[in-house]
C-alpha cells in the first residue's frame, strides 16, 4: 500500500528547471519585529525573505545574484527584486511600502515569488513625479548613489529615494536592452523627463524699438558721476589765489559713460575708433583748405603809441 508523508512543517516551493517559485504573505518593513531599525530596507528594491528560502535556493543551480519577479495574481501587477537578508518567519517576505504599492497589496497579501535571470541595463530613463526633483543641485549624483541600494529596474515602477530626509518618487519610463533589466556592477546611461507637472517659464519677447532721433540725455544731467581735475589744492607759499576749484560746466550731451547704444542692430560690430569728438576748425580756407604759409596774426607785448 502506497504513502507518502511531509516532513516540513511549511510548504515546500515548487521546482521547475531549477527554478525558485512559491507565494509568501507580504508585509511592509515597519511590522518586522527586532530591536534594530530596518528603514535601510524602505530606500531600495531588495526584499527580506525566510531561511527556508535560501536553502532551497542553495539545492537549485541559481546565478547570481539573485533575483525574482514578484507578482500580484489578484491584479496581475508585478515587479523585479534583490534579496537583502532571510531573517523572515516562515511564509513570510518584507517589502519596501513603494513596492506594494506597485504591485497594489496590502499588508498581509499574497505576492508570488519566482526567481529570474535579467539582462544587465544599458540605459534607463526616470520622470519624477514632482517638480521639486528640480531644486537638488546634482540629480545624477543623487540617483546614482540612490540606485545601490536597488538590484534591478522593471518599466512601468515608481520608485521611492531618500535625499535629505525627503522621499522622492520616480516613475522608470524606459529600460534598456529589456523592460526589466540588472542594475549590478554596470555602466548604465541615465536620463530625465520633464517632471510630472512641470511648467516651463514664459519667455518675454522683447519688441525691438527703432527710433531716428538720437537719445535723450537729460535724464544722465543730474547724475555726473566721476569729473576729472574737479578737485582743490594748496599753494606752497599758503596763499589762497587761485586755488579754489573752477571745472567746466559738463553738457548732457558730452556724457557718454552707461548710455546703451540705441542704434545697435543684431549682427552688426560698430568699432569705436575715437570716442572723443573731433574739434572743428574755426576757420577754413575757400579754396579747399590749402596751407598757406605765413598767414597768421601776431600781437605786441608793448602797445606803441605816440606820447601827447
Amino acid at each position: 500500500m502506497p504513502f507518502s508523508f511531509n516532513m516540513f512543517d511549511h510548504p515546500i516551493p515548487r521546482v521547475f528547471q531549477n527554478r525558485f517559485s512559491t507565494q509568501y504573505r507580504c508585509f511592509s518593513v515597519s511590522m518586522l519585529a527586532g530591536p534594530n531599525d530596518r528603514s535601510d530596507v524602505e530606500k531600495g528594491g531588495k526584499i527580506i525573505m525566510p531561511p527556508s528560502a535560501l536553502d532551497q535556493l542553495s539545492r537549485l543551480n541559481i546565478t547570481y545574484p539573485m533575483l525574482f519577479k514578484l507578482t500580484n495574481k489578484n491584479s496581475d501587477r508585478m515587479t523585479h527584486c534583490g534579496v537583502l537578508e532571510f531573517v523572515a518567519d516562515e511564509g513570510i517576505c518584507y517589502l519596501p511600502h513603494w513596492m506594494m504599492q506597485n504591485l497594489l497589496l496590502e499588508e498581509g497579501g499574497l505576492v508570488q515569488v519566482e526567481s529570474v535571470n535579467l539582462q544587465v541595463a544599458t540605459y534607463s530613463k526616470f520622470q519624477p513625479q514632482s517638480p521639486d526633483f528640480l531644486d537638488i543641485t546634482n540629480p545624477k549624483a543623487v540617483l546614482e548613489n540612490a540606485l545601490r541600494n536597488f538590484a534591478c529596474l522593471t518599466t512601468g515602477d515608481v520608485i521611492a529615494i531618500n535625499y535629505n530626509e525627503k522621499i522622492y518618487e520616480l516613475r522608470v519610463m524606459e529600460t534598456k536592452p529589456d523592460k526589466a533589466v540588472s542594475i549590478i556592477e554596470c555602466d548604465m546611461n541615465v536620463d530625465f523627463d520633464a517632471p510630472l507637472g512641470y511648467k516651463e517659464p514664459e519667455r518675454q519677447v522683447q519688441h525691438e524699438e527703432s527710433t531716428e532721433s538720437e537719445a535723450d540725455h537729460s535724464g544722465y544731467a543730474g547724475e555726473l558721476g566721476f569729473r576729472a581735475f574737479s578737485g582743490s589744492g594748496n599753494r606752497l607759499d599758503g596763499k589762497k589765489k587761485g586755488v579754489e576749484p573752477s571745472p567746466s560746466p559738463i553738457k548732457p550731451g558730452d556724457i557718454k559713460r552707461g548710455i546703451p547704444n540705441y542704434e545697435f542692430k543684431l549682427g552688426k560690430i560698430t568699432f569705436i575708433r575715437n570716442s572723443r569728438p573731433l574739434v572743428k576748425k574755426v576757420e577754413e580756407d575757400e579754396a579747399g583748405g590749402r596751407f598757406v604759409a605765413f598767414s597768421g596774426e601776431g600781437q605786441s607785448l608793448r602797445k606803441k603809441g605816440r606820447k601827447p
